[in-house]
């Protein structure tokens, strides 16, 4: 493999690696730590699995301000929608 090749697949592949991680971690909390405060760093993985998609894999960092401002307004705008989502699924 070409060392240009390893060089741009590096970061793709780290950000996987890292996203993979933090996801066999929520599971785990999820499977053992159903009571109680275990939504507190269930919670705090998430929004770092999230900021890890937002700043690295969609490239957010390298993007002029107003791309990263849209991007955050899309991001705002999904959490909205889960959210409205997850309150209707809760009160039925």
């Amino acid at each position: 493999m070409p060392p240009e090749l390893k060089q741009k697949l590096r970061t793709p592949i780290a950000t996987m690696l890292v996203l993979l991680g933090l996801l066999s971690v929520n599971v785990i909390l999820g499977i053992y730590f159903i009571h109680g405060w275990a939504w507190i760093p269930e919670v705090l993985i998430t929004v770092t699995m999230i900021l890890t998609v937002l700043l690295v894999a969609m490239e957010a960092l390298h993007e002029p301000p107003l791309t990263r401002l849209f991007a955050f307004i899309g991001f705002c705008w999904v959490s909205i929608l889960l959210t409205l989502t997850m309150m209707d699924y809760l009160t039925r």
